[in-house]
């Protein structure tokens, strides 16, 4: 196996530290962009990704010192509206922070990797671009994450660099099990539209990145996978 180096956004809780750890043990080298450390197991630069400036200049800095084979969207901002009280400027917050990095990551290190004719581009979406209650921005945020591997994709398809796309379902992470602490009404609704009855663990949903980031995923390009219990598909027969 070769070993690559990734950059990962949104790196340090969560999918992104489940990720960063797998990545990590098979050999890989990591570089992750957060706001806070937490026992990063790779090289992290501690940004906030809402700051467009900083985050520019951290990306023109990390691309001199290091050489890209891949890149994992994966940084979120979720706040949860009803529609009859979502204001602009969450909206365009919620926008920002789910699309802008994105961009300027992608922008960073795409020249690198078509120079070497390899690359691998994971965005992680969400289960909740099918709809979801008090998810306009959010959604509308995934959605574009989705829309823009599409479109990479088919631009690169002939480069050697996949762009494809990871929609994880609910996931049992930190900051989910402190909105929804067992036995609550929200875990319960979250619960019923999972076929499996069950959320999906942090690792699961890495492994799955992780799949798509190796050399085995030459061929799939422009994809979304969701990872989701089956909620995707409908509910289970009662």
């Amino acid at each position: 196996m070769k070993t690559r180096t990734f950059l990962i956004t949104g790196a340090t809780k969560g999918i992104g530290l489940a990720l960063s750890q797998q990545l990590s043990a098979a050999g890989h080298n990591v570089v992750g962009l957060a706001r806070h450390s937490e026992g990063f197991p790779g090289h992290l630069v501690t940004v906030d990704l809402a700051d467009r400036l900083a985050t520019e200049q951290v990306l023109h800095d990390l691309t001199s010192r290091y050489v890209f084979d891949g890149l994992v969207n994966n940084v979120g901002l979720v706040r949860p509206q009803a529609i009859g009280e979502v204001k602009l400027d969450d909206l365009d917050s919620v926008l920002a922070v789910n699309l802008h990095p994105a961009v300027l990551a992608m922008q960073a290190i795409l020249p690198g990797m078509r120079s070497r004719g390899w690359g691998r581009v994971v965005n992680v979406s969400s289960l909740t671009v099918l709809g979801a209650i008090e998810r306009t921005a959010y959604a509308a945020a995934k959605a574009g994450l989705m829309s823009f591997a599409r479109s990479w994709a088919l631009e690169l398809a002939a480069t050697g660099i996949t762009v494809n796309v990871v929609a994880p379902g609910p996931t049992e992470t930190e900051l989910f099990r402190a909105n929804n602490p067992p036995g609550s009404a929200g875990e319960k609704r979250y619960l019923s539209g999972v076929p499996m009855q069950r959320f999906g663990k942090p690792d699961e949903i890495a492994a799955a990145i992780a799949f798509l980031l190796s050399e085995d995923a030459g061929f799939i390009t422009g994809q979304t996978l969701y990872v989701d219990g089956g909620a995707s598909i409908g509910k289970a027969s009662m």
